[in-house]
């Protein structure tokens, strides 16, 4: 993404070569928490749920940080776990509505995080084609988000959704056919 420091998985690594879980945890909770606030709030509707989500994505981070073990990037492991902090948020009552974080420190950096996201991030415009993504499953929704304007490649993609590389092309694939065919059945094509 064009507002993430380049050198941030450097940073983050040397952070965690180094012990310093807590500078790790807030190097990607800076770096990458907008962005995956943003496709939280894609992925979810509604701004309450994204929030919640991302509290819950905030403390599976923090905690789990430890655990790391760099098989992917810091990125590709931040967005494994928001996509399954949004799936949990969904399927589970109980996270739906005002999810309080244990750690202080995460649910404090979740917080400036959540208030620093630009208003445009914040504020949903409704296109025909937000509409349209909108009628998507999460994981529909996710493959887009991921593979399209987050630009990760087929293999980070892959990972996050727990599939096998072939598998998701071609479930990429049949999500694109069924876009095209939504698009055309609604006119939103000249």
């Amino acid at each position: 993404m064009a507002n993430v420091d380049p050198t941030l998985e450097e940073r983050i690594g040397a952070a965690l070569d180094a012990g310093d879980v807590t500078a790790a945890a807030t190097l990607g909770l800076r770096g990458y928490g907008p962005q995956i606030l943003g496709y939280l709030t894609v992925v979810l509707h509604e701004r309450d749920l994204a929030e919640d989500a991302f509290s819950v994505f905030a403390e599976d981070m923090w905690r789990g940080l430890d655990g790391f073990r760099r098989g992917a990037s810091f990125r590709t492991w931040a967005y494994k776990l928001a996509y399954h902090a949004a799936l949990r948020v969904l399927r589970d009552p109980e996270h739906r509505r005002g999810v309080t974080l244990q750690t202080s420190a995460a649910s404090n950096l979740a917080a400036a995080v959540r208030s620093e996201t630009p208003l445009h991030l914040r504020t949903e415009t409704k296109t025909s084609i937000q509409k349209l993504r909108e009628e998507l499953t999460a994981d529909e929704q996710t493959l887009l988000v991921l593979r399209i304007d987050r630009r990760l490649d087929w293999r980070e993609v892959a990972e996050v959704l727990d599939m096998e590389e072939p598998a998701l092309r071609k479930r990429f694939e049949r999500l694109r056919e069924k876009l095209r065919r939504l698009v055309q059945e609604r006119g939103l094509l000249d």
